[in-house]
């Protein structure tokens, strides 16, 4: 088989197995529905990593498929880039996937959706696939769309739940804006390239640096800047940028597998691959990196203190997601990109893990989710625990874990770059090292440590009688596996690789990064080795405030559980605001659904009933009797009214005539 063959397996193989379980999934049964999605997606694994292989050997790939039409100058294409960058996502993107594929054998095997939630998994990881492995912006928006329609449907997958259908509106509605944004950037593309083809707009970017164009007023806008943050706007869409992030969440809704599949290594990490992509664009405009600087830094700060005041525990997680995504786009943001990327893959095997460990404990306690309703489960999970150890620890960027590596890369690239806005991104990301330790281990504590708070909940009826009698029991093996399988590159992907994708210039020419905004390259010069990048670790302060962050943690959880309840009490309004997310989900309810509902009442009101209804369909019927009654009183019988009608008629048209 040529590696052409290959690169269409990849995409092509979870999408075969989504149609045929998705079409005749109740007549080939369960059994037969989940092993033919998952052998779909463990082929795409596999050839992933015999791509990944080839592409280490120098062997890149960038061609189309096919020509599906033209348009003068214009080819719309569907064609496949691979490159480090492309063979290393959908490295990540399956791997993760095919962990979640056999997770969901457990999770779901007592839904009646079972075959319907692995056809929309498997379709969700062909669309991600294409997406990473597009040549053009035409198959990436594709992409970038398939992700956005898959993700509404699973995140609303228990479609009799109010809130779960409300979640998946809000996720697409919410993505609708961004990718309005992302819809006018590639429309400049197309203006101003007239290509949609990567290369050749990669190519014509420089020769544009100076071009403007006038969007508001007299203002001139530089065209790359005006791209740049409309391609961004997308991104925050997708990977739930501030204010862009409040569908994240709610999608909390869906089954815990669509939680760590969407969360972990593939749609929220679209948009931070996209960037990363269009490095050649954005390292032309120094204002679209300052503005990816301050969104990340904002997003990273502000979401990582909402995840200390969560009771859910998948919410507790959804708000590491954001935080984490925001220290991604701040390395995008200082153009740290090689950083940016290592990070999303640590996160993708670490918060894989852990959303996975939760569904265990949800499984557990037969679907309970609240913390204060938990406790005391280490002794009856150990397998589950000491994964979520595993988890917690490359969360919270404690060395030698994977998630230390990434994050500190990130934040000695803050404090070495000049972008504006680097100063205010240096403070968030310091800062978020100590509040990412708090919140981790305070969900550790609270969910496997302390009081056995479950029985209260038990002894109240809460899981309903039946359950009472029940204690906690490890989950099956097809739980926990995945588990340790996600386990060991959270421990290990650090050390055997930080040393290449770092600082090896592993991703060559797929990134671009000009020479003022080289800093990791001022890194390279420091490197010695994961062994000193470990010991260099340990006298940062992101080491001290990450363990100061646990302490934290276990004084508050562990030594004296009470206080949290007084320190809410005693700071309610904080505390409220906090609980509130900022507020930022009423404000939109109230201004945008609000006010656009207020403008459909009002148009309803004055435009259909007042003007249509009450002008054109009532006015001309009420016209037609005003005319009918006034014409009667000429329609007598009498010859001699006619007569007279007639003499004024003709009286009335000379009339008419003579004075003409």
């Amino acid at each position: 088989m040529s590696m052409q063959h290959l690169y269409l397996l990849v995409p092509l193989a979870p999408l075969a197995a989504s149609i045929v379980v998705g079409l005749w999934g109740a007549r080939i049964g369960r059994a037969s529905s989940h092993r033919l999605c998952i052998l779909g997606v463990a082929v795409s694994t596999i050839a992933s990593a015999f791509i990944l292989r080839d592409v280490m050997a120098g062997h890149f790939f960038s061609g189309d498929v096919y020509v599906w039409q033209t348009s003068g100058d214009l080819k719309f294409a569907i064609g496949f880039l691979i490159d480090p960058l492309t063979a290393l996502m959908i490295t990540v993107v399956s791997f993760v996937s095919l962990m979640v594929h056999v997770y969901t054998i457990g999770y779901m095997a007592d839904d009646d959706g079972y075959t319907r939630f692995f056809s929309y998994i498997s379709l969700f990881t062909f669309s991600m696939l294409m997406l990473v492995m597009a040549n053009n912006f035409l198959q990436l928006f594709f992409g970038w769309e398939a992700v956005g329609l898959v993700s509404y449907l699973l995140i609303g997958f228990w479609y009799t739940r109010p809130t779960a259908i409300y979640a998946s509106l809000k996720a697409f509605l919410a993505n609708r804006v961004g990718d309005f944004g992302f819809a006018l950037g590639i429309g400049l593309i197309v203006a101003y390239f007239g290509s949609l083809d990567y290369a050749t707009v990669f190519k014509a970017a420089p020769a544009l640096a100076g071009t403007t164009l006038n969007l508001v007023g007299t203002a001139q806008w530089s065209v790359l800047t005006a791209i740049c943050i409309g391609l961004f706007v997308g991104a925050m869409g997708k990977s739930a940028q501030v204010p862009l992030h409040v569908w994240l969440p709610d999608s909390m809704e869906g089954p815990t597998p669509i939680s760590a599949l969407i969360h972990a290594a593939t749609m929220v990490t679209a948009g931070i691959f996209m960037v990363a992509r269009m490095s050649p664009l954005f390292e032309l405009s120094e204002t679209a990196l300052a503005f990816v600087t301050v969104i990340g830094a904002t997003t990273a700060l502000f979401m990582a203190i909402l995840g200390v005041v969560q009771n859910d525990i998948k919410r507790v997680i959804a708000y590491s997601t954001l935080s984490q995504l925001g220290y991604m786009a701040v390395a995008l943001g200082v153009s740290a990109y090689s950083a940016a990327i290592f990070h999303l893959m640590t996160h993708a095997f670490f918060k894989a893990l852990l959303f996975l460990a939760a569904g265990s404990v949800i499984i557990a306690l037969h679907h309970e989710q609240d913390m204060r309703k938990m406790g005391g489960l280490r002794k009856y999970m150990p397998i589950t625990y000491w994964t979520a150890v595993v988890g917690a620890l490359a969360l919270a960027g404690v060395p030698p874990f994977a998630g230390f590596f990434s994050k500190d890369t990130i934040i000695d690239a803050v404090y070495l770059s000049h972008v504006p806005g680097h100063a205010y991104a240096a403070f968030a990301v310091t800062v978020g090292v100590f509040i990412t330790g708090l919140y981790t281990f305070r969900m550790l504590f609270m969910t496997f440590h302390g009081e056995e708070r479950f029985r209260h909940a038990e002894a109240h009826g809460e899981h309903g009688p039946e359950h009472h009698a029940e204690e906690p029991r490890e989950s099956p093996w097809v739980v926990w596996v995945p588990l340790v399988l996600l386990a060991i590159p959270s421990v290990y992907s650090g050390w055997a690789y930080a040393d290449r994708v770092l600082f090896g210039n592993f991703f060559g020419s797929s990134i671009v990064i000009a020479p003022t905004h080289a800093w990791l390259a001022t890194m390279t010069e420091e490197w010695h080795g994961p062994w000193a990048f470990v010991t260099h670790g340990l006298a940062t302060p992101g080491f001290w405030l990450a363990l100061a962050g646990i302490a934290t943690a276990w004084f508050f959880y562990m030594r004296r559980p009470e206080l949290p309840q007084v320190l809410a009490e005693r700071f309610r309004g904080v505390y409220t605001v906090l609980v509130n997310n900022y507020y930022i989900d009423r404000f939109n309810d109230w201004f945008f659904a609000g006010g656009f509902r207020r403008i459909g009442e009002w148009c309803s009101e004055v435009g259909d009933r007042s003007i249509i209804d009450g002008f054109f369909v009532n006015g001309s019927a009420r016209l037609v009797a005003i005319t009918a009654t006034l014409m009667r009183h000429i329609q007598s019988g009498y010859i001699y009214h006619y007569a007279f009608t007639m003499i004024v008629g003709v009286l009335a048209l000379l009339t008419w005539w003579v004075a003409r």
